[in-house]
C-alpha cells in the first residue's frame, strides 16, 4: 500500500504505481455495507465519499489495476496516458480533487507547426493560423448554443431550444452551414473523430455542450487539451483510495446482479457472491449489457446500454518518433487517413513522443509501417522507434472508448438514464450533466450516486 506519487515528482519521470493493498486479496468479509462495480474515476469517487459516511465498502474490478478508461504507464522512460489525460482548473469537480489532494497541473508544449487537409492535400499553417481556422469554424457551428446552452452544467435548462437540435448530428449541421470544400476539411476530421469515424453518428448537441463548457470560444477550447496531473491520472486515484482505504478485489469481474429482499447479492465470473443492501454500477454505459441484471434494468439504461455511449472504434495511441518537422499537430480529413489527429507532447533525447487518435476498425495501430503511412497521409515525416496502442472499443471492460452521444440521446435518455432504481445507483463519466465524457464528469457522476445511495439507507 501506498500513498502513490506526490505531487512534487517530476513529471517525465514518475513510475506509476497501482493501489492494490493485501488485504484486499486475503479479506473473506462476504458482506458489506455498499458494493462498488467498477475502479475507474466515478467508482473510485463513489467509494471514497460513501467510505467517508463510515460505511463498509467494496470495489470490484474487473481489470488487474485501477483507473477504468484512464490508464497512466510509461513509453520511453516518460509517463504517458492510454486513456483519460486533460483536466484543467475551470472544471470544478476535478479541481476541487485536486486541490483536496495537493496536485498541481503542467501544460503541454503547443506545437511548433500544424497540419491540416485541404482540397490540394495536406498543406502546412503556423498554430495561430491553423488553429484559427478551425475555431472560425467551430464558433459557426455552434452559433446559438449561449441560448440552448445557457447553463452548460444544467444541459436540459433549455430543453424547449433542445427538442429539435438534438436530433441534428454533427454531420447535419455541417450541410447546414453550406461550408466551402477547405473550410469543411479544417474541421470535419475532428467532428468525426469525436462521433467515433463518422460525423453523423454524432450528436451536434454533444460537442455543443463541451464548447458551451469552454466558455462558448475557441480559446477556452483549446484549453482543454492542455492540461494534465504531475501525478499522472493514477495518482488523484490513490489518493483517494488512501484517505478512505475501501476493500478492493482487482481481477474481478462482475457476471450476475440479483435484487434480494433486503439489497443486492453480486456474482463474479469466478463465482464468489457479495451481498450488500447498496449498489453502484460504475463501469462504461455499454458494459451495462454485459451484466446479468435481475430484475432488468429500466427503460432508459436499457436503451442507453443498447445504443451504446462511448465510442466503439475509439483508439488510442503513443508514438516515440523522430521527425524532419519536429513538434507538430497533424488533422486528417473525415473518411480519410487512418489516423485522425496526431498532438506533440514532450521531447525525449531521440525525438519526440506523440499522442494520436483513430477510429478506422481495420487500422493496426501497433504496425510501425501502418502508422509511418498513416502519418504521412497527414502531411509528415517519422522514423518510429515505439509505438504503445490501446483499442478501447475492443476492450471487453470497456467497449468503448471517450463518450459521445448520439443525436437524441441527450433528450432520449436524460435525466432518467441517470436516476437511481431504490439502493441501485448508477455512476459513468458517460451520463455525467457537465463534463460527460472527461475525468470531471466521471467524479460529477461518482459524487452523485454516491448521495443517491445514502439518502436510501
Amino acid at each position: 500500500m501506498g500513498a502513490g506519487i506526490t505531487a512534487a515528482t517530476a513529471f517525465t519521470t514518475v513510475v506509476p504505481e497501482v493501489f492494490a493493498p493485501a488485504e484486499a486479496v486475503a479479506d473473506e468479509t462476504l458482506s458489506y455495507d455498499a458494493i462498488v462495480i467498477g475502479a475507474g474515476y466515478a467508482g473510485i469517487t463513489a467509494a471514497r465519499d460513501l467510505r467517508l459516511k463510515g460505511l463498509r465498502v467494496l470495489i470490484l474490478e474487473a481489470r488487474d489495476r485501477i483507473g477504468g478508461r484512464t490508464w497512466t504507464t510509461t513509453l520511453a522512460g516518460h509517463q504517458i496516458e492510454m486513456g483519460g489525460t486533460w483536466v484543467e482548473s475551470t472544471q470544478p469537480h476535478v479541481a476541487a480533487e485536486l486541490k483536496r489532494y495537493g496536485i498541481a497541473l503542467v501544460a503541454d508544449q503547443d506545437p511548433e507547426r500544424t497540419f491540416f487537409p485541404t482540397p490540394s492535400g495536406p498543406a502546412q499553417f503556423s498554430p495561430t493560423e491553423g488553429f484559427g481556422l478551425l475555431g472560425n469554424s467551430y464558433e459557426r457551428i455552434f452559433e446559438g448554443s449561449k441560448q440552448y446552452f445557457e447553463r452548460p452544467f444544467e444541459p436540459l435548462y433549455r430543453a424547449d431550444l433542445l427538442k429539435d437540435l438534438d436530433k441534428l448530428s454533427l454531420r447535419d449541421r455541417l450541410n447546414q452551414m453550406k461550408l466551402t470544400a477547405a473550410q469543411e476539411l479544417m474541421v470535419n476530421g475532428q467532428t468525426s473523430v469525436y462521433s467515433g469515424g463518422s460525423s453523423a453518428s454524432g450528436a451536434l448537441t454533444m460537442l455543443a455542450q463541451w464548447w458551451a463548457l469552454s466558455g462558448w470560444n475557441n480559446d477556452g477550447w483549446n484549453e482543454t487539451t492542455k492540461y494534465r496531473m504531475t501525478t499522472g491520472t493514477v495518482g488523484l486515484l490513490n489518493a483517494m483510495l488512501n484517505e478512505t482505504k475501501p476493500t478492493v478485489r482487482l481481477n474481478s469481474p462482475v457476471s450476475q446482479v440479483a435484487q434480494t429482499k433486503t439489497g443486492y447479492h453480486v456474482t463474479t465470473r469466478a463465482g464468489a457472491s457479495f451481498d450488500a443492501p447498496a449498489l453502484v454500477i460504475a463501469v462504461p454505459v455499454n458494459v451495462w449489457q454485459t451484466i446479468k441484471f435481475s430484475p432488468a434494468l429500466p427503460a432508459a439504461q436499457t436503451a442507453a446500454t443498447s445504443q451504446g455511449i462511448g465510442v466503439k472504434t475509439g483508439t488510442k495511441l503513443w508514438i516515440h518518433a523522430s521527425s524532419p518537422q519536429g513538434r507538430f499537430y497533424a488533422q486528417g480529413a473525415e473518411n480519410g487517413s487512418p489516423i485522425s489527429m496526431l498532438l506533440p507532447d514532450k521531447p525525449t533525447p531521440q525525438g519526440n513522443l506523440y499522442i494520436a487518435f483513430s477510429t478506422n476498425p481495420t487500422f493496426n495501430p501497433d504496425d510501425k509501417v501502418q502508422v509511418a503511412n498513416a502519418v504521412k497521409q497527414l502531411g509528415a515525416d517519422m522514423q518510429i522507434f515505439d509505438i504503445k496502442a490501446q483499442r478501447w472499443g475492443s476492450d471487453e471492460f470497456s467497449r468503448g472508448g471517450w463518450a459521445f452521444r448520439k443525436p437524441g440521446q441527450l433528450t432520449g435518455l436524460y435525466p432518467d438514464v441517470q436516476a437511481p432504481k431504490g439502493r441501485l445507483a448508477f455512476a459513468s463519466g458517460d451520463i455525467a450533466n457537465g463534463w460527460s465524457g472527461y475525468i470531471d464528469g466521471a467524479i460529477e457522476s461518482g459524487a452523485r450516486a454516491a448521495k443517491d445511495v445514502l439518502l436510501q439507507i
